[in-house]
């Protein structure tokens, strides 16, 4: 049985949402349908890229994940489909798997691109606005049934190439954090969790001892200490966690620290070594 994952900015009052797995029951019923998240910011790209991100590191090996946020729906874009090491991605080709790639290319995964073309898998009738239903939703089925992916269309990455070898993808501008010295780092807060919590573009990964001897600063605030839980948070106070993603968020026990902080998605901000004289 296969597993289909589903990634959108569709919300659940439309029914969209629904639709989607109508067409893949029609097509796999044996499939299992999971949802991610239908709740990415709408046309907002770097927000499903990171949801989307977050999520696919805990599926089986052969799942197939079907990401939409996808404002040019209709337009030049294409819809690709991608193998990255052990899983399989759908998805159009505006930069939504760029997390999911780089990821894959840090873990030395093979990735191999092909773009949807062949009509054979795509529902008869093809609408310019709804590529979720016509498109990802058919595609994805017939992967599930064991259709063989160069028949979907042609190769555009072959397996084993990097991610820095895929300029024919869309790619989103960086967001990673950036050493300035060995006493300072400079990134930007990513987007607000349900919570409030602010998740930052600082990765666990760069940062091996944790973050004992830093200050944090967030949009010209400097944050009072650093918790490994939200309950070791003073409730009114925020301060700085690695959570769950392994991102540096910016919290509030029992609050939100995007309303306590009136930061949104794009502030500042700045790890600096305490008493560092690091130029």
């Amino acid at each position: 049985m296969k597993i289909i994952s589903l990634t959108t900015d569709f919300g659940l009052r439309d029914p969209f949402v629904g639709i989607m797995k109508a067409v893949i029951a029609g097509l796999s019923p044996e499939a299992r349908v999971i949802d991610i998240t239908h709740g990415v910011e709408p046309f907002h790209i770097l927000d499903g890229a990171i949801k989307l991100w977050q999520a696919t590191r805990y599926f089986p090996a052969g799942t197939i994940h079907v990401a939409v946020v996808d404002p040019g729906v209709g337009s030049e874009r294409r819809p690709i489909l991608a193998q990255l090491g052990a899983q399989w991605f759908i998805a159009p080709d505006n930069g939504l798997l760029t997390w999911v790639m780089e990821e894959a290319a840090q873990s030395s995964d093979d990735i191999s691109v092909w773009q949807l073309e062949n009509a054979e898998y795509f529902l008869p009738a093809l609408s310019h606005t709804f590529h979720g239903r016509d498109i990802f939703a058919p595609a994805a089925a017939h992967l599930a049934l064991g259709a063989d992916p160069e028949t979907f269309g042609r190769r555009l990455i072959a397996a084993g190439v990097s991610v820095t070898g895929t300029a024919l993808l869309a790619r989103l501008d960086s967001t990673r954090a950036v050493k300035i010295s060995e006493g300072t780092w400079e990134g930007q807060v990513l987007l607000a969790d349900r919570f409030g919590n602010l998740l930052t573009n600082f990765r666990l990964r760069d940062f091996p001892h944790g973050l004992a001897g830093w200050e944090v600063e967030v949009a010209g605030t400097t944050l009072a200490a650093f918790h490994a839980n939200y309950a070791a948070g003073v409730e009114g106070e925020p301060f700085a966690i690695f959570g769950s993603s392994e991102l540096l968020e910016i919290a509030v026990n029992r609050g939100s620290a995007k309303q306590l902080l009136s930061v949104s998605a794009g502030a500042d901000v700045r790890l600096t070594r305490k008493n560092s004289s690091a130029k």
